[in-house]
């Protein structure tokens, strides 16, 4: 007679909160493996119990009907969605602004060196989202979740997708913000737009070339040379690249009051030294990026 999984050995009682707790992290770790489909025909109720290390009688005597802890998983992936960030980008953020520390000091030369930020970020930023399973997840909840019928529970993931949205797109419009600023940049003030719209557009921009790559894949390898109004000179530039260039800016101008000084180069090392050691908000392990 087989066991149920946690009952082969001492071990005190889970609380309801813990089982559900664990449930629901085994399940999303699994996704987050494979890789959400539009359904959650892939996902066994009997292995995430497995994986979980929960007893049977435990997990059904919460989740009595199969489809009800899968409403509740779906709501979860709603509430956490927006994968974790890659902190590498502080690294590559920090090695062009040394390549090129004596742009920093001159009105003409920094438009050359946030293009090169872009051009460089952009694709290193799209061939993370384009690789990572949390964020082909996050982008098939979407889908799963337009095809959820009227009702409650599509109420309540519209509502957790739309708090973390919110959440994702304010990282995003502070770190551009913040970037903008050391760099001696500001938003154009004929535009009336905030760095939520810039960080919206990015994020938007982004994740369509993401969707276009699954299915072309020429959109995640080719280049064109190019050379920008601002730019320092022709360079490679990716389809990502030359997208989020163009949106930045769009709504992105040299600040005529900014300094010029040795100071410029101290702000920037140290806006890079509070990313990369203090996450965006407590619990969450994300770093700020500029890209979306």
């Amino acid at each position: 007679m087989r066991n149920e999984p946690g009952l082969g050995r001492r071990q005190r009682r889970l609380s309801d909160e813990e089982t559900r707790d664990r449930m629901l992290r085994a399940a999303i770790d699994m996704i987050n493996q494979q890789g959400l489909t539009v359904s959650l025909d892939h996902i066994r109720f009997e292995d995430v119990i497995r994986d979980a290390d929960v007893a049977r009688s435990t997990a059904y005597r919460h989740w009595p009907y199969r489809d009800l802890f899968f409403s509740d998983l779906i709501k979860e992936l709603a509430r956490t969605a927006t994968p974790g960030i890659v902190a590498d980008e502080v690294a590559l953020i920090r090695e062009i602004i040394d390549e090129h520390e004596d742009w920093l000091h001159s009105p003409q030369q920094r438009p050359a060196l946030i293009l090169e930020l872009v051009r460089r970020l952009a694709l290193f930023d799209f061939r993370s989202v384009l690789a990572s399973p949390a964020w082909r997840t996050y982008l098939a909840l979407h889908a799963t979740f337009s095809g959820l019928a009227d009702g409650d529970l599509r109420d309540q993931v519209q509502t957790a997708l739309n708090q973390a949205e919110s959440s994702h797109n304010a990282l995003i419009a502070r770190a551009w913000q913040q970037i903008a600023a050391v760099i001696g940049y500001r938003l154009r003030p004929e535009l009336a737009a905030g760095f939520d719209t810039l960080a919206t557009l990015l994020s938007a921009s982004m994740r369509g070339l993401v969707l276009a790559a699954l299915s072309t894949p020429d959109v995640a390898t080719r280049e064109i040379i190019a050379c920008p109004p601002g730019a320092a000179g022709p360079e490679p530039w990716s389809l990502p690249a030359l997208a989020m260039a163009n949106t930045a800016m769009a709504l992105l101008e040299p600040d005529p009051d900014a300094d010029s000084d040795e100071r410029r180069t101290a702000a920037v090392h140290e806006a890079l030294d509070a990313w990369a050691e203090a996450p965006p908000a407590a619990g969450d392990k994300r770093s700020n990026r500029p890209g979306g």
